[in-house]
């Protein structure tokens, strides 16, 4: 069972939570897969979301490839969310550590994330640490732009979006995301 860790209310009204927990288990109306722009889902959060969601994701995720092309970083692509208990997975493609602009590249799919929970009507959805597995983006950095792009993103326009939940499986991942939102609050 997924556990809250910390909890805060924005100055817009949004709660925004760290979760420690599986992502696929998470009953918002959408999660964010940390997708490559090619929406092959094989391994890491991806593949955790295809084996428990099923093949429909995959197939879903194809579909939107033939139609749209490959992913950016400002524009998730979305699909069912197949046997998940959340309707809807919206794929962000995060930036490889290397790769150049990698704080703007994570921000933007951060943002653009919210833009199309926003265009769905979504009140809630769930965030894994984005492009800190094999992409190598170091935790603690991830953990602060992500804090700040939501946090952007809600005091910049209206939204629907009432919860976002940052839910994270492992101890140092979770340790570097409460750090950095610690320091972001000034505790």
């Amino acid at each position: 069972m997924n556990q809250v860790l910390l909890e805060r209310v924005l100055p817009s009204g949004q709660t925004i939570q760290i979760v420690q927990g599986d992502l696929t288990t998470e009953t918002t109306d959408a999660i964010v897969n940390a997708a490559n722009e090619h929406l092959s889902h094989g391994g890491g959060v991806a593949g955790a979301i295809v084996r428990r969601g099923g093949e429909i994701i995959q197939r879903e995720s194809d579909q939107w490839r033939r139609v749209h092309g490959s992913v950016s970083h400002a524009r998730p692509a979305w699909t069912s969310g197949g046997r998940l208990p959340a309707k809807y997975v919206i794929h962000a493609v995060g930036p490889v550590w290397g790769s150049g602009d990698e704080d703007n590249k994570l921000g933007a799919a951060v943002r653009g994330s919210l833009e199309v929970a926003d265009e769905l009507k979504l009140t809630s959805l769930a965030f894994p640490a984005i492009s800190t597995g094999i992409f190598g983006f170091p935790k603690a950095r991830a953990a602060q732009v992500m804090f700040s792009a939501i946090e952007d993103y809600f005091s910049n326009q209206p939204s629907g979006i009432k919860s976002v939940r940052l839910v994270l499986l492992d101890e140092s991942t979770i340790q570097a995301f409460l750090k950095a939102w610690k320091m972001a609050d000034g505790s």
